[in-house]
């Protein structure tokens, strides 16, 4: 069966804003441990998994929705190759804090606006 278009929107942006949930997560918990001795900034490991179903869709021209619910956003720590954490710094941390908050905004406004456009569409266009 293929999938809707509606249905692959709905999905997509669905684990968009989870991942933008989780990224603001990960960054308060950076931001109240800062100054936390030993504490290893998180992360969120999302955009390398999200990068290899972008390049699956392109080796099979379609997405299917099992892809997109191997689509796992997770928290991390955020350490170097020899395990140490990754240097924090406040000011970064803000930065990435007010970025993820408009990506978030930005997604649950695109999300809105696929809704009312499903809304209008079940409505024979009327509001």
């Amino acid at each position: 069966m293929i999938p809707s278009l509606e249905s692959l929107t709905t999905a997509t942006l669905s684990k968009a804003m989870e991942a933008a949930s989780l990224r603001q997560q990960a960054i308060a918990a950076n931001v109240a441990n800062v100054n936390s001795a030993g504490y290893a900034p998180l992360r969120l490991a999302f955009e390398s998994r999200l990068a290899e179903a972008r390049n699956s869709l392109h080796e099979r021209g379609s997405v299917e929705p099992r892809d997109l619910e191997a689509l796992r956003p997770a928290l991390e720590p955020d350490v170097d190759d020899a395990g140490a954490p990754a240097p924090l710094q406040l000011d970064l941390q803000m930065a990435d804090m007010a970025r993820n908050a408009v990506h978030y905004q930005a997604l649950a406004q695109g999300l809105s606006r696929h809704f009312a456009l499903l809304s209008a569409a079940a409505g024979d266009g009327r509001k």
